[in-house]
């Protein structure tokens, strides 16, 4: 019997030790998103770009979503050295953000931009693939592992939004600079990685690519994240034109992110309970509710913390089947270039499309109008996935 109490010890405490290596590179990651996000729009409006140049500098970090995950995956699938990937990506993305530091032209910050996030958005596809294979029989639990890096962007995001309330926004990039380390720091940890296959059937990633139901499924969440543009581009500046000071700002987008931390801690209950279908139409009905209280009553401060609460489902709750999803649908040799193509299509392309239009209708119509129109874009991808998204129970290994 004490014997058996000795294995179980030493399980338990392997489990800590795993949860705690996964959960502090998501925690450091989703940190510097934290600063990013809520306070990118705000720093460079101060640093004197009109509301097109900060649409087209923010657009760039969605863009390389959609190159760089698709070459970095591609690489660490066909490799299958996906740790080494993350390590490379982190130390270059602190490298080249350094750039942000040595000139303040347009074009300076487009390539500076360009450069930091091409490793940034990189790593992390392959770092979603390391955490499900060293979680085994225990996938369920990601949403566990997962929400350390909601904790980490509330932590951020709170932090932050005291600080800039008595501290210039232009030391942004300098607090920024301090997570990058962390982040390169944490990708040091040992992590299991998936036994690379040397013998790749010919053209399996495209037949899983070409269904019916990953078409209809990246669809849908380009259309979300083409929704989530106004939000991840001006809605700080949003809430401070209606004279919302920065601290609740930074509240307010933590509100969101403990909705989502909250909704984590019981997916993996949800997900047994419920189809991958079912949870994103109710995640899109309620995304849809959230962009029409941001857009039409944004002024009374009880309907913007209700639609924050959304947060969990429009960013939570999809993106949690997502990774279930790809796991599914994706062989385990394929998998990398399966979270970065969702990645890329989703997060890269609607989300760069989404600032780049929010930019214009911003300037010419006002960030209500912007909000309305990401309302009817979300409602499209529920109409879209009501009528295409029929789920089967289907496990690629």
């Amino acid at each position: 019997m004490a014997s058996l109490d000795k294995v179980s010890y030493h399980q338990s405490d392997s489990d800590m030790r795993l949860y705690f290596k996964l959960s502090s590179f998501y925690f450091f990651y989703f940190a510097l998103l934290g600063g990013l996000a809520p306070y990118w729009g705000l720093y460079l409006e101060d640093s004197g770009f009109n509301s097109i140049e900060i649409a087209q500098i923010t657009s760039v970090l969605m863009i390389t979503k959609i190159i760089a995950p698709n070459v970095w995956g591609w690489v660490g699938d066909h490799t299958g050295k996906r740790l080494e990937l993350v390590r490379y990506g982190s130390f270059l993305t602190g490298l080249f953000f350094i750039a942000f530091y040595l000139d303040d032209r347009f074009w300076w910050y487009v390539s500076a931009m360009a450069m930091f996030s091409f490793f940034w958005n990189a790593v992390l596809p392959q770092f979603e693939v390391i955490t499900l294979h060293s979680l085994g029989i225990r996938r369920d639990r990601y949403s566990r592992v997962r929400l350390w890096g909601s904790l980490g962007f509330v932590a951020s995001v709170v932090l932050l939004g005291a600080i800039f309330d008595t501290v210039a926004i232009s030391y942004l990039p300098d607090f920024l600079l301090v997570i990058i380390i962390f982040i390169g720091l944490s990708s040091l940890f040992n992590f299991k990685q998936p036994d690379h296959c040397l013998h790749r059937p010919k053209g399996e990633f495209l037949r899983s690519l070409k269904s019916p139901m990953v078409i209809s499924f990246l669809v849908v969440n380009f259309l979300l994240q083409l929704s989530h543009g106004p939000y991840y581009t001006f809605y700080s500046i949003y809430m401070e034109d209606l004279e919302y000071d920065r601290s609740t700002i930074g509240v307010l987008w933590a509100i969101g992110v403990v909705a989502e931390v909250l909704l984590f801690i019981v997916m993996h209950r949800l997900l047994q309970r419920f189809s991958l279908r079912n949870i994103i139409l109710m995640s899109l009905l309620l995304t849809t509710i959230r962009w029409v209280l941001v857009g039409t009553l944004a002024d009374v401060l009880l309907f913007v913390v209700l639609a924050q609460c959304f947060h969990a489902a429009s960013f939570g709750a999809i993106h949690a089947v997502a990774i279930q999803f790809v796991h599914q649908y994706f062989s385990a040799d394929n998998q990398g270039q399966g979270q970065a193509i969702y990645s890329s299509v989703s997060f890269g392309a609607g989300g760069a499309l989404g600032a780049i239009l929010s930019g214009v209708i911003v300037s010419e119509y006002g960030s209500a109008m912007a909000f309305n129109l990401a309302a009817a874009v979300s409602g499209l991808a529920l109409l879209i996935a009501l009528f295409t998204f029929s789920e089967k129970r289907h496990a690629t290994g």
